[in-house]
């Protein structure tokens, strides 16, 4: 089943010339972690928001579960589980009254609305600060209520715009095992946003690439990676007053202080490593491109893929 079917999709802001989106057309399957990557202004936010019923289309068409996107405003609201980028909708409640509400709203009665709201609470430790209200919370702290919000009442599809913001490693890998979890055994959609490619590599099923407000790239990232396979991932982590040599052909990457990354085609490797002091290196790891290299070539044009 097509849960997401999104014909040329296009969206101008009043007073802007320029599209947020323009002509998106994509089709997201039932059951399918699908993520969305661009650099900032890409137009991720604003695709997520007309799919989540919240900004009306300039133009194009979205029909959710074989239903036109606009023909029934409570359909959205009872199905899809949204997460913001920021805020909260009931900032004047408390953490358990937001979960209790959420899930009433979404057709639980009474007592399944209770039992629900302490579930979420259990699932995502909240149970220290059930009765804070979202304005005393740390900005983690809020990303989880956010999260355990947009899942009150078992909605099939969620959208979740940059879940693990704010959010320590420890609490960053809770959130994907949770998710993966539920769509192993609930057979959830999840539909989300990161600009971390190394994090959604561990997750998605399916990739759309967003620069300049369009879809740039869309598939599955072994697929998509296919096109930089001639290109091998050289890091060099030194002390950063004593940067390596490198032959004149390598234009390293500034990571971080004392953190390179080279690419590289297949048949330089050996030249390289041979003219490199490897002991005077902290470390080096090399490996084929990944996801983020596919991320920098579409939003960067970083990437040489001839």
């Amino acid at each position: 089943m097509i849960i997401f079917d999104i014909q040329n999709l296009t969206k101008i802001y009043p007073g802007q010339t320029y599209p947020a989106n323009k002509n998106i057309s994509l089709q997201i399957r039932q059951g399918e972690i699908f993520g969305l990557l661009g650099d900032n202004g890409a137009g991720k936010t604003t695709l997520v928001k007309q799919m989540a019923n919240l900004l009306t289309p300039t133009s194009g068409e979205i029909w959710v579960m074989e239903r036109p996107l606009m023909a029934d405003p409570y359909f959205v609201p009872l199905h899809v589980g949204y997460m913001a980028q920021d805020g909260l909708a009931f900032n004047s409640l408390t953490v358990a009254e937001t979960l209790y509400f959420t899930a009433h709203l979404r057709g639980l009665n009474r007592g399944d609305a209770r039992c629900e709201r302490d579930r979420l609470i259990d699932l995502w430790q909240l149970g220290d600060l059930r009765r804070r209200v979202p304005g005393k919370l740390s900005g983690g702290q809020k990303r989880l209520l956010q999260l355990a919000a947009a899942m009150a009442g078992s909605p099939p599809i969620l959208i979740l715009d940059e879940p693990t913001n704010h959010l320590d490693p420890q609490r960053r890998q809770q959130v994907w095992q949770i998710l993966r979890r539920l769509n192993r055994e609930q057979g959830t959609t999840i539909i989300f946003i990161t600009h971390d490619a190394i994090e959604a590599e561990k997750i998605i099923q399916r990739v759309g690439i967003m620069h300049g407000g369009a879809l740039v790239a869309l598939g599955k990232p072994s697929e998509l990676k296919r096109q930089v396979d001639n290109k091998l991932r050289l890091e060099l982590l030194f002390p950063p007053d004593d940067p390596p040599c490198l032959p004149d052909s390598c234009e390293p990457r500034l990571l971080d202080e004392g953190r390179w990354l080279v690419y590289l085609a297949k048949e330089e490797v050996t030249a390289v490593l041979n003219s490199l002091n490897l002991h005077r290196l902290d470390d080096f790891r090399l490996h084929s491109a990944t996801l983020e290299d596919l991320y920098l070539h579409y939003t960067n044009g970083e990437l040489d893929t001839d």
